[in-house]
């Protein structure tokens, strides 16, 4: 049963609409500090992937902390990115569009005529958003793409610092502070500790002390990010995907002395790197080292989703909030590229009786895999388990984190026919019994599929079950034709995976 049936047979009349799970193509062009950036977005809403992303740096805040105002040559680069993409959305046939923009038109004595000059001459409508709200939509980006999250939200721009208490589901105290990437320098030369000062004061006087206090820091914004692909480097981390990276809270300390070991032009030779991003990362390791050390934080932890992300949660239903954003995901992508709908939840519910002692963690990254059962049958039959592979750990994925990308590209890759384990960078993020696990759900899954065929009824007709250290396989008396070579062995390498016997029974 797909998440949307199961949805409508929960459903009561007095809980409102169901989530809307119709894929719509949105797009929000958000105006920072130091880029104008569009993204069109795709897919479910609690969901979405993005249809297509360009960044135009322009500059619209660096001589803000000089001269209170957008200098012309950036007004004139933003409004010709603007321009730029209202001939986009137009020709993409977007028909929501969000325009918004944050510090640096909010605080220049001039933005007004930047909004001005941007419904004339783009025909955008932008709102400015407050500090406040800025905060409010990171917290909810984090919340949206890590359910659970239980901390506090720090979302770097160029000119200005979003905090945001965040949990249960809800942003709680917000505070925006001057401290956007193009005002550090300015902060920093004054002394070797008015970094440090400006942001004990500031929390101070925001009402913030001991807020983050053994609480993990969300670090959003494209800064950090750049800093965590730094981290990743050093530590030879072996999946660069961004999203839900963790570091040990000591880890920002330690980036400030490799920062101060590197010079900007190695720092250019990184390709993860952006290069626009060299020149002010070293103050954006410096604030992240005074920001753990005043709050407290336990561990930081990376979101790739934030402002733009959350504006779209925030517009979504009680009900379409709470989903599983990786289910979501992973089922879209299932009905997509697979070739019979709704194929994946039968097969969980089919190899589900064989893994009852699995926790809830895990039951969702089997039901994940399972969703993603036939997304490789287009692939040559030699590349079926690498393109499961590439699917599980490479994929836009929210909701997930290193080890679970591990396990489900390892459940695909067993899927798929690879032979286990993957490798041993897999093995790296997962422990001997996630590993063994994630294996035995390929197994059960390459199963289910050569049985049925990638259809229903055999599923429908048949059932796994465990008796005492047996794996039995049960047909019924009209699926007695289902027993056959291929199905036989599966069911074996299946039971050996697992350290059992097999057999099928068949109903007289």
């Amino acid at each position: 049963m797909s998440l949307l049936q199961q949805l409508a047979r929960n459903h009561s009349p007095s809980a409102g609409a169901l989530p809307d799970m119709t894929p719509r193509r949105r797009a929000i062009i958000d105006i920072g500090s130091n880029s104008v950036r569009l993204v069109v977005y795709d897919g479910p809403a609690r969901a979405p992937f993005q249809l297509f992303n360009e960044k135009v740096t322009v500059g619209l805040g660096a001589a803000l902390s000089i001269t209170g105002r957008i200098d012309d040559t950036a007004m004139q680069r933003g409004i010709e990115a603007l321009v730029r993409f209202a001939g986009l959305v137009r020709a993409m046939e977007v028909k929501e569009v969000r325009c918004i923009a944050t510090a640096a038109v909010r605080d220049a004595a001039n933005g007004a005529d930047f909004v001005a000059r941007a419904r004339s001459e783009a025909g955008m409508s932008v709102t400015i958003l407050s500090g406040e709200e800025e905060g409010r939509a990171s917290g909810f980006g984090v919340i949206g793409a890590i359910p659970g999250a239980d901390g506090v939200v720090a979302d770097l721009g160029g000119g200005s610092l979003e905090l945001a208490r965040v949990r249960q589901g809800r942003v709680e105290q917000v505070v925006s502070l001057p401290l956007g990437v193009l005002r550090l320098a300015a902060i920093r030369a004054k002394s070797k500790n008015a970094l440090a000062k400006f942001v004990a004061n500031a929390l101070r006087k925001a009402g913030w002390n001991g807020v983050g206090r053994a609480l993990p820091l969300y670090m959003v914004g494209g800064s950090w990010r750049a800093l965590a692909h730094l981290d990743m480097q050093i530590s030879q981390f072996p999946l660069p995907v961004i999203h839900h990276y963790r570091m040990e809270a000591s880890r920002a300390a330690y980036l400030v002395r490799v920062m101060a070991q590197m010079g900007k032009a190695r720092l250019r030779k990184i390709k993860s790197i952006p290069a626009s991003r060299a020149a002010t990362l070293g103050h954006a390791t410096a604030l992240l080292a005074v920001l753990v050390r005043e709050l407290g934080s336990s561990e930081l932890i990376v979101s790739a989703h934030g402002l733009r992300e959350g504006l779209m949660f925030e517009g979504m239903s009680v009900e379409e909030r709470a989903l599983d954003p990786l289910l979501v995901a992973t089922e879209a992508e299932g009905e997509a590229q697979g070739r019979f709908t709704g194929h994946g939840p039968q097969i969980d519910a089919w190899i589900a009786p064989l893994f009852r002692a699995d926790p809830p963690q895990w039951a969702r990254l089997r039901r994940a895999a399972c969703f993603l059962s036939d997304v490789a049958w287009r692939a040559n039959p030699d590349f079926r388990a690498e393109r499961g592979v590439e699917i599980a750990l490479h994929s836009n994925w929210a909701g997930i984190d290193g080890m679970g990308r591990a396990m489900l590209a390892q459940a695909l890759y067993s899927a798929f026919g690879g032979s286990p384990p993957l490798n041993m960078a897999i093995e790296r993020l997962l422990g001997p019994d996630a590993l063994a696990r994630a294996i035995q759900w390929g197994l059960a899954i390459r199963l289910a599929q050569r049985l049925s065929g990638g259809v229903a009824a055999p599923l429908e007709k048949s059932a796994l079950s465990l008796s005492e250290r047996t794996l039995v396989l049960a047909l019924e008396s009209g699926g007695a034709g289902l027993r056959g070579e291929a199905v036989t062995r599966r069911l074996k390498n299946l039971a050996q995976a697992m350290n059992l016997s097999s057999r099928i029974d068949v109903a007289v």
